[in-house]
């Protein structure tokens, strides 16, 4: 009865396969690091533009608040509510102590 199985040439097939998939799986990691990295860059910038407009937005209304144009009454409005809403929240809690 003739063995026709090598089970060097196996060991070798197996091997290289195990090569292979480690390779793949490692150049995938790689890839899922480094798109990480960029996306966690790229927050960071929105996050700059974001504090930014912030710091923009808060400056135009210290600056016009008296004297809002036409476009942005709505928003001062907004604002000056949110304060007064503010102020009386605070004056109520200052009558519970």
């Amino acid at each position: 009865m003739e063995n026709n199985f090598d089970i060097r040439s196996f060991v070798s097939k197996v091997g290289e396969t195990v090569s292979v998939k480690g390779k793949e799986v490692t150049d995938k990691a790689k890839d899922f690091a480094e798109k990480a990295n960029l996306k966690s860059q790229i927050k960071t910038c929105e996050d700059v533009i974001k504090k930014n407009y912030i710091e923009i937005g808060k400056l135009y209304y210290e600056l016009h608040a008296s004297d809002p144009e036409a476009d942005y009454e709505e928003y001062f409005r907004a604002i000056e509510n949110a304060k007064n809403a503010i102020n009386d929240l605070e004056d109520k809690i200052s009558q519970i102590n």
